[in-house]
């Protein structure tokens, strides 16, 4: 189903919405049911190494794995899409509610944009006491707990005058203590990007506005402006909180990301040009990453780009 004319509005006026209950756990269930096989294939494989204690084999989605981090990484370090290369998950990428959803902002003509994530916040506890604490395992807990920042920061100069929509959802409940988003509501409409040295918007950059935490329930769906800051909190709860962070937009308008593969999920002028091959993905990431050993970096901030096309 569509965005209402209400959810539309609100989109355009705060810069995101959240449609609840937007999915089901039909859509959903696939998707969590291809993470935890590859979590058992890679466990199995450590467990038959002696590089871990235990397979945790009974432990639920959002325990099992911050469990084996706790012990060792290597799971948690290729569990992004672009590793993973999950099945389930790229059907999902054009699971036909969640393309729905799309279409209102978007456009019947719709690309499924490379900037795609899956996302396993870890608890801040896991590296206590366990049997691999380390600065390495610090360093990945702290790194999933992402700074104020725009995704208009994270692509290449030639997407700047494209709108690219962010699609953030969970595959579990999220809120305050397990580290749900935080927004500033509204900053969109100004169309500035707050380049800060490093990655994101330092605390002299941010604009002072309303900061709105957005707590969620498994099956929403929340849909942001790439120039609408947000952030994540800290995960102060005992489970991971496990999402997806998605971006796409209209075909044929330049990714950012040139260098990794985007396909085409919806198409009224040509359907015959929709990917629905797995394979044909998975090579393509594949070979991507093969050739791009090191992300390009932007070689210009410009504060204003122009244009920038807003929704």
């Amino acid at each position: 189903m569509p965005l209402s004319q209400n959810q539309l509005l609100h989109f355009q006026h705060e810069g995101y919405v959240i449609i609840e209950n937007a999915l089901t756990s039909n859509d959903l269930d696939p998707v969590i049911g291809g993470i935890n096989r590859f979590i058992d294939e890679k466990a199995r494989a450590l467990d038959q190494e002696n590089l871990i204690s235990d397979l945790y084999k009974n432990e639920p989605f959002d325990h099992r794995l911050a469990l084996i981090t706790g012990e060792n990484t290597s799971i948690y370090d290729q569990i992004d899409i672009m590793h993973m290369r999950s099945e389930a998950l790229f059907h999902f990428l054009g699971n036909t509610r969640l393309l729905d959803l799309v279409e209102t902002i978007v456009g019947p003509e719709i690309t499924c944009n490379p900037i795609q994530h899956l996302r396993a916040k870890l608890p801040d506890h896991t590296s206590d006491g366990s049997k691999n604490s380390s600065p390495a395992l610090t360093t990945r807990i702290k790194e999933n707990v992402a700074p104020w920042h725009q995704d208009a920061q994270v692509h290449l100069e030639d997407a700047d005058p494209v709108s690219i929509l962010t699609v953030w959802l969970p595959l579990v409940d999220t809120d305050e203590a397990n580290g749900c988003l935080q927004v500033m509501p509204q900053v969109h409409r100004e169309n500035i990007v707050y380049w800060s040295e490093e990655f994101g918007i330092d605390d002299n950059h941010l604009p002072k506005r309303e900061v709105l935490s957005l707590p969620m329930k498994k099956n929403d769906v929340l849909l942001m402006h790439k120039l609408l800051p947000h952030r994540s909190l800290p995960n102060r709860s005992q489970a991971i909180r496990w999402s997806l962070d998605l971006r796409y937009q209209q075909t044929g308008l330049p990714t950012g990301r040139s260098y990794y593969p985007n396909f085409i999920t919806r198409s009224q002028r040509h359907p015959e040009f929709v990917l629905t091959d797995y394979q044909t993905w998975a090579r393509g990431w594949v070979q991507a990453l093969n050739i791009t050993t090191q992300r390009p970096a932007r070689k210009n901030r410009p504060t204003k780009p122009t244009p920038i096309t807003l929704f």
